[in-house]
């Protein structure tokens, strides 16, 4: 029996270092496997620290007057000697786990019991490094000249993983003995990277050579606190509490009681209430059943069995073997629990009601009927396991496709690959079109571990969870994001904000708003946008101008600012649309021209305002502006891109062609051609003849015959199609796509107050993609960044 459950290898203290994402890990970065035909777990691939020949024992350093103050898990799920926890670790909250450990109704009622765990760390817990660099006493009177340039740099980027795991390399190097600077960077690194399951574990190890079993508890819970959903952190916690409590000899020679199993077993059953139906949860599993084993208790066994056939993962027919193998090797009746043999009792004993008492032969009989019903009965028992795993089974050909797309489970700083990331959005969106709300949970939470750096996912979990009436999984899950794992992602604030702004919430929100405004990222344009917009909601115009006013300020004072022009053109159509002030949108217009440098979409902004004007048009005021952007010269030297530069001539063009005379249009039509004509067919000249050049020869053959055969003027005249300028003659080119169109800063034709101008200005741009600023982060599609 022994032999057909899979053990896990214990580690020994000497771990291997963990990767950069904190976990023990094979080079192949696959999940978990099991090695071939030997029932033995592969400890590289599931992060666990191989050493077969060891088991995790107490500290041979640890005093007998040490080994008396080791903690015990109790009835209560806390350890009893974790009671002065310090304030960076959250509270364990009760869990009363179901049969499988996957129920979370009482979520759905509002108790966020199997969350509270994951939750956010208390504030002390939340300081930046630059809280926790080493000063004065406590043991750090003596830091290495390289552990002081690591503090440094770690103070001023507390998100630089790198220096983070070269200053806990040089602090194990160098104070190897010393376990308050050892505490003090685990402590602080951990804050900003709890999901480093590998660093807990290599946390934990150091405990456990220097200080008493109750620190080492203490460390264990923190880490189940911080990374609640990882099998291996589980592991690595249930390991230490067999190896600790787990010999019976040990402990009463020790700690003069005898082992309370239900602690061991306990610490399981809450492990399991969390990671038990995780599709790689079969480490965990299997040294429940080996724990059992050595504990020679056949009918728990066989009920761990029961429980696993359950559920979908990926040792599901090993499981159903092993089971038939404990079948076959003790009786039946070791194997029920005390509630079916009641249950056999009565049967039987209903059976046997107004019997009269045999003689010898129907004794005899009566045995060989007794025989046969036994093997019934097993057979029925086998039966209905049999089922529940084939229900498992069924569920699981349904997953198998995006479990095994998942090549990294574990969280790692380095970025997604994006296959994966739509692998995790489609398992999402099949989880969420079943009716098992623990299965959607519990996938979120899986999820969040490998994408804790993605905003988007954050934002999808906060959704979901508001649609199912869960809010204080919605909370839980809005503070983790914001706090800890995308604290420093704008895109998560400003989601933080408007969530917060729909649900009554507007001191939040406004709060949220300053956050980016302040801390996170200073002239975010996006930022801007969306506060002005809240307070204009909230019937609070004058805040809304206020925090333009003062963004355009901000960046005046700036010597390069590449947000000021568009500040400008964003504050004159919001004062536009909102109060229709025309003359207002028109004055701060331009004072962005007096105040910014000459830039797209400032004169973009203008030329669609004074579309939508009453005649006469500002057209001389404009055309010198716009001759101003697009002819460099020695004391006008531009800055801007030639598509840029080519493209607003094109607008202006169309401009003129409804609201000037023939004299302005010739002559902005000859300074376009001067500037951009030669450029263009010069270009396409060049992609003609690269593309022939690539083409082989059946392709030009087949090229010769068609035109051989189907002559074309256009055909006979290569060069005619780009004679004109764009927006002229028939050039289809110069017409992109309503796609193309959201590359535009400025675009009213989609709103109604501008006529029929927007209306026939639907599609100016030439085909041109115009890159973001990559110093003013996302914008959402209504305001498309445009490099000045």
């Amino acid at each position: 029996m022994m032999e057909q459950t899979s053990s896990v290898a214990q580690s020994d203290g000497s771990a291997n270092a963990p990767d950069a994402a904190g976990s023990i890990l094979s080079p192949s970065e696959n999940a978990a496997s099991l090695a071939p035909n030997t029932g033995e777990i592969d400890p590289s691939a599931s992060g666990v620290n191989a050493d077969p020949g060891r088991t995790h024992v107490a500290p041979e350093n640890v005093s007998e007057q040490e080994i008396h103050t080791a903690v015990a898990y109790d009835a209560g799920e806390n350890l009893t000697g974790l009671a002065n926890l310090s304030a960076n670790s959250t509270q364990v909250s009760v869990y009363d786990a179901s049969l499988n450990g996957n129920d979370v109704s009482t979520i759905r009622d509002g108790s966020a019991g199997i969350i509270s765990e994951n939750g956010v760390a208390s504030a002390d817990a939340m300081e930046t490094a630059a809280m926790h660099q080493p000063s004065d006493g406590s043991g750090f009177e003596s830091l290495s000249a390289e552990e002081e340039r690591l503090w440094s740099i770690v103070t001023t980027n507390s998100l630089d993983f790198d220096a983070w795991t070269a200053l806990i390399d040089e602090t194990e190097r160098t104070s190897e003995g010393n376990i308050s600077k050892i505490r003090k960077v685990y402590d602080t690194f951990l804050v900003e990277f709890p999901l480093c399951y590998g660093y807990w574990k290599k946390y934990a190890d150091h405990e456990a050579r220097i200080s008493p079993v109750d620190k080492v508890a203490e460390v264990y819970e923190r880490a189940v606190q911080g990374v609640t959903y990882s099998v291996d952190m589980w592991l690595h916690y249930s390991v230490f509490a067999i190896g600790t409590y787990g010999d019976p000899d040990t402990i009463r020679s020790h700690l003069q009681r005898p082992l309370l199993k239900s602690e061991v077993l306990r610490l399981f059953e809450r492990a399991l209430a969390y990671v038990g139906t995780d599709y790689l949860c079969f480490p965990l599993w299997d040294k429940y059943i080996e724990y059992e084993i050595s504990q020679q208790d056949w009918s728990h066994v066989a009920t761990i069995y029961t429980r696993v056939l359950e559920i979908p993962n990926q040792q599901l027919d090993r499981y159903f073997e092993g089971f038939k193998e404990l079948v076959a090797s003790r009786p039946l009746s070791e194997l029920r629990t005390a509630e079916e043999a009641a249950a056999a009792a009565d049967a039987t004993s209903q059976d046997n009601v107004e019997e009269i008492p045999p003689n010898v032969a129907e004794q005899s009989s009566k045995f060989a009927n007794d025989s046969l019903k036994d093997a019934e009965e097993l057979e029925k028992y086998i039966a209905i396991r049999e089922e529940i795993y084939k229900k498992a089974k069924e569920f699981d050909s349904k997953i198998i496709g995006f479990e095994t797309a998942i090549r990294r489970p574990y969280f790692h700083v380095r970025p997604l690959n994006v296959a994966e990331l739509e692998n995790w959005h489609n398992y999402l969106d099949f989880t969420e079109g079943g009716d098992d709300f623990n299965k959607v949970v519990k996938l979120y939470e899986r999820c969040l571990i490998a994408c804790a750096r993605y905003p988007e996912f954050w934002i999808r979990y906060v959704l979901c969870m508001e649609a199912s009436g869960s809010m204080e999984l919605v909370e839980n899950a809005l503070a983790r994001a914001t706090q800890v794992f995308v604290k420093r992602q704008p895109e998560i604030h400003l989601f933080a904000a408007q969530f917060k702004e729909q649900h009554g919430d507007i001191s939040g929100a406004r709060a949220a708003y300053q956050h980016v405004h302040t801390g996170i990222a200073p002239g975010l344009l996006e930022a801007i946008i969306k506060h002005a917009n809240m307070e204009n909601r909230l019937g609070k115009l004058e805040d809304a101008c206020s925090l333009y006013e003062q963004a355009i300020a901000i960046e005046k004072g700036k010597e390069h600012s590449q947000a000021l022009s568009l500040l400008f053109a964003q504050y004159s159509r919001f004062i536009f649309l909102v109060s229709r002030n025309v003359e207002k949108a028109r004055d701060i217009l331009v004072r962005g021209v007096e105040s910014a440098p000459l830039s797209k979409p400032l004169l973009e902004a203008m030329i669609h305002l004074e579309s939508i004007q009453t005649l006469p048009k500002q057209i001389e005021y404009l055309d010198s502006l716009v001759e101003k952007f697009i002819v460099p010269s020695p004391e006008n030297p531009s800055i801007a891109s030639v598509d840029d530069r080519e493209e607003l001539s094109s607008i202006f063009l169309e401009f003129l062609d409804l609201f000037g005379d023939a004299m302005s249009v010739k002559k902005a039509d000859y300074r376009h051609s001067k500037l951009f004509l030669n450029r263009r067919s010069t270009a396409e000249s060049k992609k003609r003849h690269s593309e022939e050049y690539l083409a082989s020869d059946r392709t030009k053959l087949a090229k010769s015959l068609v035109s051989t055969s189907a002559p074309s003027v256009m055909g006979a005249y290569p060069s005619t199609q780009n004679q004109w300028p764009a927006g002229y003659g028939v050039q289809p080119q110069a017409w992109p796509q309503a796609a193309q169109t959201q590359a535009q800063q400025w675009n009213y034709a989609q709103q109604a107050a501008y006529g029929s101008y927007g209306a026939s200005y639907a599609h100016p741009q030439a085909p041109v993609s115009v890159p973001q600023s990559t110093a003013y982060g996302t914008y959402p599609q209504t305001y498309q960044a445009q490099v000045t």
